[in-house]
């Protein structure tokens, strides 16, 4: 369900960092929405040198940014919890200062998406979706789960 993508540029994100990274997103996403964490995706994307520019001027210190897609029909306390916790990790397990981290999370409408080959379930209704499923992609996700 949800997709995290994490852009960063000037910044070296060893394996280790990478990982840690994407595990926070996980749990953090987990426990703030209640959703399984076989559903986080997170995919890192290295900005090329001399490829990144605000104001039209070439950005030279160190950036890190978290667009996440996630369902829609989440209130907006949670949201801010939710980057705000975000934040944190990113924070913990880059080194770079708040001020250098960037987070964007975008609503989607459950209908609209499709995963595992099947469309997505609202909020909450997550253990209906998954009895739905066939047991051998049940098996599968479940040895995905923390």
């Amino acid at each position: 369900m949800p997709t995290y993508t994490v852009t960063y540029s000037n910044v070296k994100l060893s394996a280790a960092q990478m990982e840690n990274i994407a595990q926070s997103i996980t749990k953090t996403h987990s426990e703030c929405t209640g959703a399984n964490t076989y559903f986080a995706q997170v995919i890192f994307q290295e900005t090329p040198s001399g490829k990144h520019f605000m104001g039209g001027k070439l950005v030279e210190d160190s950036q890190i940014f978290l667009h996440g897609q996630i369902r829609s029909g989440r209130p907006p306390e949670l949201k801010e919890k939710l980057i705000l916790e975000m934040r944190a990790a990113l924070v913990k397990s880059s080194g770079l200062s708040k001020d250098q981290i960037w987070i964007y999370i975008v609503d989607l409408i459950p209908a609209q998406m499709i995963e595992y080959g099947e469309i997505l379930p609202l909020s909450g209704k997550e253990d209906e979706w998954f009895a739905s499923l066939s047991s051998d992609l049940q098996i599968k996700l479940k040895a995905l789960e923390k």
